[in-house]
Parts: C-alpha cells; structure tokens; sequence
C-alpha cells in the first residue's frame, strides 16, 4: 500500500513538472535586446528612417553644486548674547543695513571706565605741565643768578663758597626741569595710551551691531535670538554677486580635459534641460581623500536658479560608435522598449534598449547594430501608438 502511494506521488509530480516546462515556467522571465516580437505587420508604416551607426562623443559627469560668484560670510567681532537678528533667509540687504545686534551692555561699561581712564591722564598731563612750567621759571632764575655769581667771582667781589652755593642751586633747577619734563613725557604717554583705549571699546562697542559688508541677498540665516556670538562662527551668509555659477568636483584622470576659458555642458537637474556655461577656475590641488579638482564655470541668469541646487558638469573625454534613432520611433509600453524594423517584405517589432539623449534622436545601446530601416507606426487618428 506504501509503494503503490509513494508510485502515484511520484508519477503526479512527473505530470506536474512536465506541464509546468511545457508552459515555459522554467524559462527566464527577461526578454534579450534584439529577440523579434512575434506579432508582424504587413502593411508599411507612415515613415521611415534608417538606424545610424556614428560616433557620439562620451561625456564624463561631474557633480556638483550651484554657488554665488561671491558670497560673504557674516562674523561677530566680538563676544556676545544675540539679542535681535534683523532679517531671514531671501531678503534683499543693502549695503550698512543691520543684520544682527548682540548685548552691548558690558561693552559700554568698558567705554564709560576707558573714557574715566582718559579723564585721569589728561589732568596727569596738566599737573605735568604746570610742574614743568614752574621748574623752568626755577632754573632760569637760576641760571640767571649763577651766571652773575660768576662774573662776580671773576671779579673778585664774591668768595668761592657763594659760588659753591650758587651753582648747587642751578645744577638742582637744572635736575627739577628734566625730572618735570620726564613727567610730562610719561603723562602725555598715558593720555596717548588712555585715547586708544578709549578708540578700542568704542570700536567693540560698535560691533555689536553687525551690518551688511555690500549690497545682496540672505542666502543662509544660522542664528537665532539668545544664540551665543563669538569670533569664527558664521551667523549669516550674503550672496553679494548677482551671477552664479557651478562648482564640479572632477577626477585626477579627466582634468587634463578641462581648460580656463573651455565653454561646457552643464545640466541642472531641477530644470530637466542643459545649458552651456565657462569654465572660469580649475583649483590647481587635489582633494587627497577624493582625488577630485574643483572647477568652477560661470551660469547665465536663468529664471529659478539658486544657490545649493544640483549641477552635472559634462566633460567630453572621447568618442564611442552606437546606433542613432529617432526617438519618436522608439515605442515603450511599461519597461519594454521596441523599434517596428523591416525584415525583407513584413515588418516586425524588435525589442531593444535605449540610452542617452542627442537632440531629438535617441542611443540604441543593443538590438540594432546599424543600417537597419525603421517605421514609425501611427494610430488611425495620426498619433503614434
């Protein structure tokens, strides 16, 4: 009873496997480039063309991003709390309007003590200069009593011990005039020192409010109201140029491609078109973690173009032999692509595989190897199917 069980089981999955090859069940499920589709046309189609076989250029893409010609980074000078942040991402600035304003309130402080500091060294420099003015009246009367001493000891109408006295007298008026004048020197220092720090706290003082360099536009806002301000960190940045343009990273193998002033291909991905842009600079240093240049080629004004989008840069590097079609003569229905091709009297569909545009013809990758004559097949109404 077992075996007789074990006979039928085993003849059943025979059965099964043998309709299941016969319906093509172990067959691939992809169908090769070039395999003629069974369905025939016999009637010709409205229009004709012939499958090219030229050369094409081969395009290297560089990726990349689109930049302002010039952009400035917005910095505190100083140390400080974000009170108000004046403008947002978009809006159009002039040139000393105010971006930014931090706390200013121990900048003033240090004002008010450095202009008090000022104060005192100024009324230091008057009290100098009066001293020098009475140390100098001192040693001229001095001088003056000396001199007729002098002449008074050469005629010996005075003794040498008033001479003595008299001329301790001058040598110290003499003394107290340069001492004075030390003084004044080192007062009239301190005001000079006293005004530059006076310039210094004025200048943080002013600082604190951080104006636009130039005329442009707020292409990134990074701070906030209460955010922390110091020197180095980027709180804004201004697209100052009106012109834009792309800068590509390239590898070390096609830069010997590119040249200043070389006019390129460059596709912008959001616009679904290509345009031609300049090539403006070629950093002359790789990038050693990804050994690409940067290069940067200038942008038209286009409507809708801003900074940060994504950019191809198209290089070409050489040139390849493929099969050009019409594009209108391509028909795809969900992924699979066909060509109506004629084969001696009927025309037959031809599954095939496409690849990148050129204009309004169209890359045959495989299933056409050239020469071969196309149709365009046409609905009743005039439209292609």
């Amino acid at each position: 009873m077992t075996k007789k069980c074990i006979l039928v089981a085993m003849l059943g999955a025979a059965i099964m496997f043998l309709v299941l090859w016969m319906t093509g069940s172990f067959k691939s499920g992809m169908i090769e480039q070039g395999r003629i589709v069974s369905t025939r046309v016999a009637e010709a189609p409205a229009v004709t063309a012939v499958a090219e076989l030229v050369n094409v250029p081969v395009v290297y893409e560089a990726v990349g991003t689109v930049r302002p010609e010039t952009e400035a980074s917005i910095e505190a000078q100083v140390t400080g709390k974000v009170l108000k942040v004046m403008v947002r991402s978009g809006q159009k600035v002039r040139k000393g309007d105010k971006l930014i304003v931090l706390d200013d309130r121990e900048f003033k402080t240090r004002l008010e003590s450095a202009e008090q500091g000022l104060k005192s060294a100024e009324a230091s420099e008057r009290q100098a200069r009066e001293a020098i003015n009475a140390a100098k009246a001192e040693s001229g009367t001095a001088t003056a009593t000396w001199k007729r001493m002098k002449k008074l000891f050469a005629d010996k109408v005075a003794t040498q011990d008033e001479l003595d006295r008299v001329e301790a007298a001058y040598l110290k008026a003499k003394a107290a005039l340069a001492q004075a004048g030390d003084g004044l020197d080192a007062a009239s220092a301190g005001v000079r020192q006293a005004r530059k720090g006076v310039e210094a706290a004025r200048i943080n003082l002013d600082y604190t409010t951080i104006t636009a360099p130039a005329d442009g536009e707020v292409a990134k806002r990074m701070v906030e109201p209460g955010d922390l301000a110091f020197p180095g960190k980027p709180l804004m940045l201004i697209q100052t140029g009106g012109t834009l343009r792309l800068e590509a990273l390239v590898r070390e193998g096609v830069i010997g491609q590119v040249r200043i002033g070389q006019k390129l291909g460059v596709d912008i991905q959001a616009f679904g078109e290509q345009t031609e842009a300049i090539v403006e600079e070629v950093v002359p240093s790789a990038d050693p973690l990804t050994r690409t240049f940067l290069v940067k080629v200038g942008l038209d004004p286009l409507p809708g173009l801003y900074p940060g989008m994504f950019g191809r840069l198209l290089i070409p590097v050489g040139e390849k032999q493929t099969v050009l079609l019409p594009a209108k003569a391509v028909t795809r229905v969900g992924q699979l692509e066909t060509v109506l091709v004629k084969l001696v009297e009927t025309w037959e569909p031809v599954y095939v595989r496409s690849g990148s545009s050129h204009g309004d013809k169209l890359e045959i990758l495989s299933g056409l190897s050239g020469n071969e004559t196309v149709g365009f097949e046409f609905s009743a109404a005039g439209g292609q199917q």
